[in-house]
């Protein structure tokens, strides 16, 4: 199988709340947009990935934790305690070496920000 691209799909229980949060709050840019009302959709870039919003769920969603690497954490964690974002966790160093912070999105799912320190052993070739 030669996978040519890829997307993590979200159905959320509401659209526009979803959107606001991964559009405006977290700022993330748009790819594409397409269809209207019920049949709408919006694509993010996220990385070398893309996160499509689309339809609408009654049911809580599936078990998922998204993983976002920023360059800057700290002004990353000012910047969403300016929009109101709920954080589980605020910026601390892991005993692995990463400064991990996680939020949740408006229907809970878990996000881990992460920003990688240069001295890390995953910023280097071995």
């Amino acid at each position: 199988m030669e996978v040519l691209s890829s997307r993590i799909l979200l159905r959320p229980h509401n659209f526009e709340i979803s959107r606001i949060f991964y559009a405006e709050k977290l700022g993330l840019a748009i790819y594409r947009e397409f269809g209207q009302g019920q049949i709408s959709g919006i694509v993010f870039f996220l990385g070398n990935g893309l996160l499509e919003l689309s339809g609408q769920s009654d049911q809580a969603p599936n078990k998922i934790d998204l993983w976002l690497q920023v360059r800057d954490i700290d002004q990353m964690h000012q910047h969403l305690l300016q929009q109101g974002v709920q954080i589980t966790q605020s910026p601390k160093l892991e005993p692995w070496g990463l400064k991990e912070m996680w939020i949740k999105d408006p229907d809970g799912i878990r996000i881990a920000v992460v920003e990688i320190p240069q001295e890390h052993p995953l910023r280097r070739r071995i």
